[in-house]
């Protein structure tokens, strides 16, 4: 395996912290540079729900089978839905490669997650069989399904403007304006 040119990136639309219930996610489907579509989900704040309901997100859409890879803006959507890694891989039957600008401090995310969110402990366990955050050029990622040098290739042919791939980036500023009507800050 090589870079993979076709991948989805998702992340999660921005909401009030008092916001209870479902949280859109948004998917960005690219072949090389060109963008395909977009795709558009819903996850359950702080739930349970990640991995199925990305999963279901591709699978039931026209473009499951172009999606060779799929992109994680962190491991967590909507607040602390944290993404069970294995089960999405599982589902999907194809590479997965989250993507943080910056390591994460686990001490402070396993605190906030024990002391503050329902099935807290549940959910730190999902980060731990993640396993660790690995240095990829300017970015942190954890994957399945492939090796570090395709993770690398990978996210270096989708990277046009800055550190993170484009499918991410657009994903980010979609997710903003679906729920804002304009996208806000940067990417």
């Amino acid at each position: 395996m090589a870079a993979i040119p076709n991948v989805i990136g998702i992340d999660d639309a921005p909401f009030a912290k008092s916001h209870r219930g479902d949280v859109p996610l948004v998917g960005a489907v690219y072949a090389r540079d060109r963008l395909d579509g977009m795709l558009v989900g819903r996850a359950r704040r702080d739930g349970r729900n990640g991995a199925a309901r990305i999963a279901a997100m591709i699978t039931e859409s026209r473009f499951d089978d172009h999606v060779g890879c799929v992109l994680l803006q962190g491991i967590t959507v909507a607040g602390f839905n944290v993404v069970d890694l294995a089960e999405l891989h599982e589902r999907l039957a194809r590479p997965l490669v989250v993507v943080t600008r910056k390591a994460p401090n686990l001490a402070s995310i396993r605190r906030a997650l024990i002391t503050k969110v329902p099935g807290g402990a549940r959910k730190w366990r999902l980060i731990e069989a993640a396993g660790p955050m690995e240095p990829c050029g300017d970015l942190w990622i954890q994957r399945r399904g492939l090796d570090a040098d395709d993770a690398r290739s990978t996210l270096e042919l989708h990277v046009r403007h800055g550190a993170l791939p484009e499918p991410l980036r657009v994903a980010h500023l979609l997710a903003a304006a679906h729920v804002r009507g304009h996208s806000h800050g940067s990417a």
